[in-house]
């Protein structure tokens, strides 16, 4: 269902705004761009979610004699990689269908867990993270940062499968 773009300010304006415009429409319109950049979506969150789950893993002790600093430097450059693919395609597919991703409740958790994964990661680096050198290499980390590491690896494998439901929602 199409709407009418409006000069309505807040939300809904900017949703018929985006629903109207030249990119909603190649995104509704062009044969083979949805789906190219739903594939470069999905590239990305391999990326970014293997990442994760890499550093996660050995937070909870695989691999030990890797330096967990060392292996935060490598797997940063390729998380932001997979946020320069991840961030640009995930607006464009919402251009295509604005207004069913507001008010799709998976979308909305998706985004949910998506911050809460952020806010989880930002207090690792501001918590647990902060005393790296005492558990850098052949020492178990503290409770409080396996934890997190845990909680980091089930918001990303339910923002995946988020993503996933949204096809059949």
């Amino acid at each position: 269902m199409e709407s009418t773009p409006t000069n309505e300010p807040g939300p809904q304006g900017w949703l018929d705004w985006l629903d109207g415009s030249q990119l909603g429409a190649a995104m509704r319109g062009e044969l083979w761009l949805y789906p190219l950049v739903e594939v470069m979506h999905i590239i990305g969150f391999i990326v970014l979610v293997g990442s994760v789950i890499m550093f996660d893993l050995r937070v909870l002790g695989l691999s030990k004699d890797i330096q967990v600093t060392a292996l935060a430097r490598h797997l940063l450059t390729w998380s932001i990689a997979a946020l320069l693919l991840i961030v640009p395609a995930g607006l464009m597919m919402f251009s295509a269908h604005p207004h069913d991703f507001a008010s799709n409740d998976i979308f909305i958790l998706k985004l949910c867990l998506i911050a809460t994964a952020g806010l989880n990661a930002v207090l690792f680096h501001v918590g647990a993270y902060r005393s790296v050198t005492q558990w850098n290499t052949g020492v178990s980390a503290p409770g409080v940062a396996k934890l997190q590491a845990l909680f980091s690896i089930a918001l990303w494998v339910s923002v995946v499968l988020c993503g996933r439901l949204l096809a059949y929602t």
